[in-house]
């Protein structure tokens, strides 16, 4: 398996198609799209430098992830827009896009990282926690969430 991951512009394909699919996909968990007012900014301008990113995630030259640091303030960064296509799912995927998320977070310069997710999606929170993700209070006013973690980066 030769999953590799680089950086990508969040407006642009591969990594806007990823972001659509996986923003219609949780939406349908959620009953509406989680790009809609009132809910947290997640856009191409949160996750682009100065202080955000976004990486694709390519296995065996396929597109097959995406996910964002979205720049919160203060040393900390929210990993946003985490997706791995249904093809690709059970293969550690998530698990490495997870871990390059945090090193991209700490090139910029973030020393926590935080990030949440919603009540139909127990495998992101058991990922989560396994990574090292403890649980804290709602920093993001997410309503479609119902776990918020948080993890300091070395």
């Amino acid at each position: 398996m030769d999953l590799r991951f680089a950086p990508a512009d969040p407006a642009a394909p591969p990594a806007a198609d990823l972001i659509e699919r996986m923003v219609v996909e949780v939406g349908a968990l959620y009953g509406g799209r989680i790009d809609r007012e009132g809910l947290p900014k997640a856009g191409p301008a949160e996750l682009s430098p100065p202080g955000g990113g976004c990486l694709v995630g390519w296995l065996d030259g396929e597109p097959v992830a995406v996910g964002g640091v979205k720049d919160l303030g203060g040393g900390a960064a929210e990993i946003k827009r985490m997706y791995v296509v249904p093809e690709a799912r059970g293969r550690g995927v998530a698990r490495a896009l997870l871990a390059a998320l945090e090193d991209l977070a700490r090139s910029l310069g973030h020393h926590l990282a935080r990030l949440d997710t919603g009540e139909h999606q127990p495998g992101a929170r058991r990922l989560y926690e396994a990574a090292g993700y403890a649980a804290v209070g709602n920093f993001n006013a997410n309503p479609v969430a119902a776990w918020w973690g948080e993890k300091r980066l070395g």
